[in-house]
């Protein structure tokens, strides 16, 4: 990661707004300091990473298959993570042996526990996959990827995912009241405007959520849930019942951008929605994931077609005004298993965010391949920069 510290001594980046973690964009005129922003530095605990890594010895009878198939023996990656009865949850992407390549495998979703969010206990068995249910033509074969997990203070669980029939990427949403058993409802955006989005790829979507009474859970702004979504911009979509979303357009008819990728930086290519977005006294914050472009248009400081996780902060009372947005990541690949695997240019995937034994715990995909954590320790001390 690059060395941030002591850039904050000269002269030049004071003048370019820096932050601890990144500079303000140049479209916003206020200095953002570190403690501007409503999270702090994430640090890799030493000696815990990876937290969970592909086992070959796992079995499940795959209704699809209609076979026993290692359904987490090739990869691990792209956790959600949640905190419930006094332990913590990850739910992650296992892929199987089933084709060669990114995409061309089958995706399932498992789930392991904790005590103290690094050491973990797996079920035997994934808790979301493909099956013989009304959802086979949107995950046969490809399966579920990808999710985002938030509760609603009821005890609601709602993860959104990615249904991938190796066709058109759709975003999902299932519920359930144990993280077991999951209820399946379909594609968010299937009844949204006239199915106008329903044959659209779309992906990575973050339910805005609160800290209350010390557990993350799902908030509503002007009445409704809402979300983030999207990888070429970041767009928001709104619901009344967390199950059918619908996405917020422009004048014109067109899906209204929040944010978007940004020539000669790290998210150059894409924006991508990382964890849930966190609505506090500050803002609604918003971690994502930028992907950076290979050649010209890319940040030549990170390496091309890396992932590197980004922080913006909006309005709350107008979740489309930016109050400001890092230049440059967080968190960026420099572990060698952040940096080696099926996806060799380098990722750290931020997709789950749990505030747990008062710390918040981020966890991330490494190199499409395994689950690593960062870990953000409220009492610690924070750069004045």
């Amino acid at each position: 990661m690059p060395t941030i510290a002591s850039r904050f001594r000269t002269a030049v980046w004071m003048l370019l707004t820096m932050t601890a973690t990144g500079t303000l964009s140049s479209q916003n005129k206020k200095e953002t300091k570190e403690n501007d922003w409503p999270l702090g530095t994430f640090v890799r605990p030493a000696g815990v990473n990876p937290v969970i890594s592909p086992d070959s010895n796992s079995r499940f009878n795959c209704p699809m298959n209609k076979r026993s198939v290692d359904w987490e023996s090739n990869d691990t990656f792209n956790p959600a993570a949640i905190a419930k009865d006094g332990k913590l949850y990850v739910l992650y992407r296992a892929e199987d042996k089933y084709g060669v390549g990114i995409g061309f495998r089958t995706s399932r979703i498992g789930l392991a526990s904790s005590s103290d969010g690094l050491t973990f206990t797996r079920r035997p068995a994934p808790v979301l996959y493909p099956a013989e249910d009304s959802q086979k033509e949107m995950e046969w074969p490809g399966g579920c990827e990808d999710p985002r997990i938030a509760v609603t203070e009821e005890g609601t669980y709602v993860i959104l995912y990615t249904q991938w029939n190796r066709k058109v990427p759709r975003i999902g949403v299932a519920t359930s009241r144990d993280l077991v058993s999951w209820t399946k409802h379909g594609p968010a955006f299937k009844k949204a405007h006239g199915g106008r989005f329903f044959e659209m790829p779309t992906k990575s979507a973050s339910i805005v959520t609160t800290l209350k009474n010390g557990k993350l859970v799902i908030a509503k702004i002007n009445g409704k849930y809402q979300m983030y979504w999207g990888e070429q911009q970041v767009s928001m979509a709104t619901s009344t019942d967390l199950i059918n979303w619908e996405p917020v357009l422009d004048e014109s008819g067109n899906l209204k951008a929040v944010i978007k990728t940004r020539k000669g930086y790290f998210d150059s290519d894409l924006t991508e929605c990382g964890p849930p977005a966190l609505l506090t006294e500050k803002g609604i914050l918003l971690l994502y994931n930028g992907k950076n472009s290979a050649g010209a248009n890319g940040d030549q400081r990170y390496t091309p077609n890396s992932y590197c996780a980004g922080r913006v902060l909006m309005d709350p009372s107008d979740p489309f005004k930016v109050i400001a947005r890092a230049d440059e990541p967080f968190l960026v690949p420099s572990e060698s298993f952040e940096k080696s695997g099926q996806y060799p240019a380098g990722t750290v995937f931020i997709e789950g965010l749990v505030y747990f034994n008062n710390k918040w715990f981020l966890y991330y995909g490494c190199a499409d391949s395994r689950v690593a954590v960062a870990v953000y320790d409220p009492a610690a001390p924070r750069p004045n920069q």
